[in-house]
């Protein structure tokens, strides 16, 4: 029998006590395998979720939604799902100055629900603006269910500490939960791994998205306290992204050796890639059919090349007002 959760339970405590809010599984729901088909590509089990995703997901953010033409784009993402992409990740923030990543994709979404872990985010607090968010995405979206809602950007340790309050976000969110509209519940966050494992610490989500760089020690700081392995060790999916960035900072590394640099990380479940053409798709996919993890002494030399940007310098995402989305007809994500 699925136990029910309170406002009350919601409440904040102090720090010292740091209770933890239940974020209660609906029955039937957590399952132990995977309906969907990955055509052979590498899996894991995403946490206690029970569901088994491909080691990469389809990012469906600024780089996707920089194809104008929508046709393109739809048969990019359908060719991804033929190919067995079936994790289709975006947020109610994602979009273009014509429309959002989320009605793109319901343009086709209808058509193969069953087939889609579908994955989007909403980045509103209080509880009745979360609720619109919902709403508005499952319209955009086409579908009655959303198979895993993230609390979008955690931006520091006490808007962590305000998600469980009354009146806040994770009431709505367990509310759908209960009724079976949302099957499981994350978050993401791109400025703040203390952040970021405060609210790994605090309550039961099912799945954590963070950026590359909060997960991988630069020597400063002790590597076990660091959000991804913590989130591995509750029972959390835990998933990258930003996978691909430090191509923008770092030189002398390719975009094949930065995508099996992260497969090869024993903290992520799987890493989230946005791509913007089929023959990107098609890289991306040889990558994944074939991989086989980094030898460690590679390992240590792509660490070395990456420090600059494991420790946040000139990274967009890193930058006081970085808004992730599309904001103002800028890519952002």
């Amino acid at each position: 029998m699925k136990k029910k959760i309170t406002r009350r339970q919601f409440v904040q405590t102090t720090a010292a006590a740091a209770a933890t809010v239940a974020i209660a599984p609906v029955a039937g729901c957590s399952g132990i395998s995977s309906p969907y088909d990955p055509k052979g590509l590498p899996t894991a089990k995403l946490g206690n979720t029970g569901v088994r995703v491909p080691r990469m997901g389809f990012g469906c953010g600024s780089r996707w939604m920089s194809v104008e033409d929508d046709d393109q784009a739809l048969q990019i993402l359908e060719n991804a799902l033929d190919q067995g992409l079936y994790y289709w990740d975006t947020a109610s923030s994602y979009g273009n100055d014509r429309l959002s990543s989320e009605e793109r994709i319901g343009m086709i979404l209808k058509q193969h629900r069953d087939r889609v872990f579908l994955v989007t985010k909403t980045g509103d607090r209080g509880a009745e603006n979360a609720k619109k968010s919902i709403e508005r995405s499952l319209e955009r979206l086409g579908t009655d269910h959303i198979n895993l809602m993230h609390v979008h950007s955690i931006s520091s340790v006490e808007d962590a500490e305000q998600l469980g309050e009354m009146g806040n976000v994770l009431e709505v969110l367990e509310q759908y939960k209960s009724e079976g509209v949302i099957k499981h519940i994350g978050f993401t966050g791109h400025t703040t791994a203390e952040g970021m494992k405060r609210a790994a610490e605090l309550y039961n989500f099912d799945v954590m998205m963070v950026a590359l760089n909060h997960q991988v020690s630069n020597g400063q700081e002790r590597f076990e306290e660091l959000p991804a392995p913590f989130a591995m060790n509750k029972g959390m999916g835990v998933v990258a992204m930003k996978v691909i960035r430090p191509r923008e900072t770092v030189e002398g590394l390719s975009v094949e050796e930065l995508v099996r640099y992260a497969l090869s990380l024993q903290e992520f479940h799987m890493i989230n890639v946005g791509m913007d053409s089929q023959e990107v798709l098609d890289a991306n996919l040889e990558i994944l059919r074939n991989f086989k993890p980094l030898e460690e002494s590679r390992m240590q030399e792509i660490r070395m090349a990456l420090r600059p940007f494991f420790q946040g310098k000139n990274l967009a995402w890193m930058q006081p007002g970085y808004v992730d989305g599309w904001s103002g007809g800028l890519h952002l994500a």
